[in-house]
């Protein structure tokens, strides 16, 4: 384990009861709760302003027929193939923060004080998302490599890469994987098994399991 994090609740060491200690992490204030929610709370607001000022201002007759009219753009917007997958990429760049806020929660990897690594942004990849992470004093990418497998299976994913950015040590990347792009094989990238590489030049990869 690379900081000495544990991972059994028996673990007799140091380490093992700070985490115990720490395994109930303070729930978010008011505000990072609105920050975690924004896009839900942003599109439950467009819907219930809009749908009020139709209905107010256009009477219920144009209520019906924008709603109809909605709808319908939304089926055929599913329909193709091509924003429906652009559709389901930015969903995923939605659902993939909350799942990593619950992995980290339960992956040993809070500071002293109980805070956790902020997600700072999620974009779409082909294999996946890819999601930046501000690391707090005390957690660094080794303690999200050894936290994997809990991601992984937090994110509902296939796996999940940490690439910790060379110049910035506390920003870290995680690749969260769904499927693999094309079926040739991966460049080589001169480490050997089970050695670190070096990924798309953003700083120091840990390898697929």
């Amino acid at each position: 384990m690379p900081s000495g994090r544990p991972h059994q609740r028996n673990d007799p060491s140091v380490m093992a009861g700070r985490g115990t200690a720490l395994s109930v992490v303070p729930r978010p204030g008011l505000i990072a709760r609105i920050w975690h929610w924004r896009y839900e709370l942003g599109l439950v607001a467009g819907v219930v302003l809009g749908t009020a000022g139709i209905g107010i201002t256009l009477g219920p007759g144009w209520l019906i027929t924008t709603t109809v009219a909605v709808l319908a753009t939304g089926a055929g917007t599913l329909t193709w193939p091509a924003s429906r997958r652009y559709l389901i990429a930015r969903a995923w760049c939605v659902i993939t923060p909350h799942r990593i806020r619950t992995g980290r929660t339960h992956a040993w990897v809070p500071t002293r004080d109980g805070r956790l690594p902020v997600v700072l942004y999620t974009v779409p990849a082909d294999f996946g998302e890819r999601v930046w992470l501000w690391c707090r004093a005390e957690i660094t990418g080794a303690d999200l490599a050894t936290a994997r497998d809990i991601l992984r299976a937090a994110c509902w994913a296939s796996d999940v890469r940490v690439v910790v950015n060379d110049r910035r040590s506390h920003i870290v990347v995680l690749e969260v994987i769904r499927h693999v792009p094309g079926s040739g094989p991966e460049p080589d990238d001169g480490a050997g098994p089970g050695e670190p590489s070096f990924h798309s030049g953003l700083g120091h990869h840990w390898p697929l399991s």
